[in-house]
């Protein structure tokens, strides 16, 4: 039997016959992460577990914005050097050195300095953030939708059993009697807040008839408003299909969820206040304006009806046929007219005819011929002028007035 070949110096130079032994991978990622120097890093802290008398202490540390975390074993000298207890939720950088338990195979951070992120660094951060998602135009005045008059069906995303969802709620239904609200209770602190709101936002942005979206919650320490300043989550508020109101806080606060929204109401009353209207109140104009438009109605006709009697008192329309008398006297003087003129102008041709039928009549040969004279044609029908253009003896026609007679020449 041949023996085993040696195991591939390299991970590259493994292959399916000469694979490495999973212990030899475990082995090889200690070396590997033993090189690495150590680094600070920051995170959030979910969970601080202390391990009285041994003077341990584990905390859970995840990052902001993605959903993993990490075990970071640390000394209780350590955490005190800190200066402040450190409470879950609470963002922290640590000093940190990566170790690999080969055994187990799993990766560790042994911190030996930890220091929580101050008020300052947060605002800084978040200024930053707010900068930097203002030049991409997302906080433009440009690009917010205003709200409808009616929505049909409210969205609102609030904390579990909480003072802003019943602010919402029953200011809204107050106002309008019978408006819909659909409601998803969310984390709205902590670690899971910015998976949760945005889940939420997910949900009600994609269901018929929801026409506004309120994300709402009581007011809160800078750390607890955080997740309302994801860039996240600003970004998705930025991309939904319906309006979305932020109800964050109070007055004083403002987390970039505020910026971005279609509306900021500065307190979850005031933004059933914005999203419903008052059904008493808009009754109450509805009525106004119709007094309006009846009055308005009553005056026009009121002045319709005396612009037609004073158009109806004039004479043209007390004697219609006025204004028809005098031009159709004068038609009928120039009918008449015409007429006269018309007899002298055929009178006057007709003796003209007259004239001109005696002229033609003096001038025509019939008249001579009545006179007595004749006309001497040949046989040919040649008028006859010289006695040389016949011989003797030639036959003749002689034209008279009333007929012709037969001659011969001697």
């Amino acid at each position: 039997m041949a023996d085993n070949p040696a195991p591939a110096a390299t991970a590259a130079e493994t292959t399916p016959d000469n694979p490495w032994p999973l212990r030899l991978l475990s082995v090889n990622v200690e070396k590997y992460v033993s090189r690495m120097s150590a680094l600070w890093v920051e995170g959030e802290l979910v969970q601080l577990n202390r391990r009285p008398g041994s003077g341990l202490a584990f905390m859970t540390v995840r990052d902001a914005e993605v959903d993993m975390s990490f075990s970071v074993p640390v000394r209780e000298v350590h955490l005190k050097r800190a200066g402040v207890d450190l409470l879950p939720g609470s963002r922290i950088v640590f000093h940190a050195k990566p170790t690999f338990w080969s055994k187990r195979g799993s990766l560790q951070l042994e911190a030996d300095e930890v220091r929580p992120v101050g008020i300052g660094e947060l605002l800084a951060r978040l200024e930053k953030l707010k900068q930097a998602l203002a030049a991409e135009g997302l906080f433009d005045a440009a690009r917010k939708r205003p709200l409808p008059f009616l929505p049909r069906r409210v969205g609102l995303i609030c904390g579990r059993q909480s003072a802003a969802e019943k602010d919402v709620v029953v200011n809204g239904e107050r106002r309008w009697p019978g408006i819909e609200f659909v409601i998803r209770e969310v984390a709205v602190q902590g670690e899971r807040a910015v998976r949760e709101v945005t889940a939420a936002l997910n949900e009600l942005d994609g269901m018929p008839g929801v026409d506004v979206i309120i994300i709402s919650r009581g007011g809160g320490s800078i750390e607890d408003l955080l997740p309302f300043s994801d860039e996240s989550l600003v970004r998705r508020v930025a991309a939904t299909s319906v309006p979305v109101v932020s109800a964050i806080g109070h007055e004083v606060d403002t987390p970039l969820l505020d910026l971005v929204a279609d509306l900021r109401a500065s307190t979850p009353t005031d933004a059933a206040k914005r999203v419903v209207p008052d059904f008493w109140q808009e009754r109450e104009l509805a009525e106004q304006a119709r007094l309006r438009l009846r009055s308005a109605l009553r005056a026009r006709l009121s002045r319709e009806r005396e612009g037609l009697a004073q158009v109806r008192s004039r004479p043209v329309l007390a004697r219609p046929l006025t204004l028809i008398e005098g031009p159709r006297r004068e038609v009928r003087e120039q009918v008449v007219l015409a007429r006269t003129r018309m007899r002298a102008l055929f009178a006057e041709r007709m003796r003209e005819v007259d004239f001109f039928r005696q002229q033609v009549r003096a001038l025509s040969p019939l008249s001579t011929l009545r006179r007595g004279y004749a006309v001497v044609q040949d046989e040919e029908g040649r008028t006859v002028t010289d006695p040389a253009q016949v011989a003797s003896g030639a036959a003749l026609s002689l034209r008279l007035a009333e007929g012709r007679l037969a001659a011969r020449a001697e």
